[in-house]
């Protein structure tokens, strides 16, 4: 059955590169106005050229995540533009710093939780009000395998940490919004094709380095293969759309059975 958003405006933040420019360029094929919060400027303008190409409706707007003012800017200037709200799509993060406990800064702790966990809150505390308006909505948070079910990223202490208060942010909220009908749930993906990874600053990681055997591959699905940003699209068009109304405060692992083995 195809996914159906049509009517559907939707705010994604990160929807710049990685996967939310692959969830932003789905929801659209699959009918939804898509607004994309990012930092980059340049890269939002041609995710959205490369939609309106193929015929879909986007917009973008201007916001770091960690900041509350721009977050509620952006949010703002979504509804006046498109009308109404309707779906949001927490995705804006960072890797960070990956480093021993007693090497990390706490600069570098407070920029993961900021970005990664901060950030989530902000945009969805600015973005509730409208989804009540519209008796309805759907919340996808962009969690991770660390921190849900894999521990063994030596170094990677913030992000998991960041990465576990949002699978628990959004069975928190699941439950504080399903009297008004907004949904929310959680995806958690593994391995994916993303830029993100060479952003990630890893500092004497040998030192802590876990012995891990890993069979052929370390993702079993694949054989090692990363998956797409595409896949995870999938997944978050279908926990939108009208297919997935009876699923709230719901994890699902997109990581080809990575997580069971590590």
């Amino acid at each position: 059955m195809k996914i159906d958003l049509s009517g559907q405006v939707i705010l994604a933040t990160g929807g710049s590169s990685g996967i939310g420019k692959g969830i932003a360029i789905h929801a659209a094929k699959c009918g939804a106005t898509v607004a994309i919060v990012s930092r980059d400027e340049p890269d939002m303008r041609a995710v959205v050229d490369a939609i309106e190409a193929d015929g879909g409706t986007a917009s973008w707007a201007h916001a770091d995540v960690t900041d509350s003012d721009a977050v509620k800017a952006a949010v703002e200037k979504t509804v006046q533009r498109h009308g109404h709200l309707d779906a949001v799509v927490a995705n804006a993060g960072t890797n960070g710093t990956w480093a021993p406990i007693d090497e990390m800064t706490p600069d570098e702790w407070r920029k993961t939780i900021d970005v990664n966990l901060t950030g989530t809150y902000l945009t969805i505390h600015h973005s509730v009000a409208h989804l009540r308006k519209r008796g309805r909505g759907s919340i996808v948070i962009m969690s991770s395998i660390n921190g849900t079910r894999t521990f063994s990223n030596e170094g990677a202490s913030a992000y998991a940490s960041s990465k576990a208060g949002q699978f628990a942010f959004a069975q928190m909220l699941a439950l504080e919004l399903a009297p008004s009908k907004i949904r929310v749930n959680v995806i958690c993906p593994g391995s994916i094709q993303s830029e993100i990874h060479d952003k990630t600053n890893r500092e004497n990681l040998e030192k802590i380095e876990t012995p891990i055997e890993y069979p052929e591959g370390d993702i079993p699905l694949t054989g090692g293969e990363y998956g797409s940003p595409e896949q995870v699209a999938n997944a978050a068009a279908f926990l939108m759309s009208d297919l997935s109304s009876h699923i709230t405060g719901t994890p699902i692992w997109i990581d080809g059975g990575q997580s069971l083995i590590v």
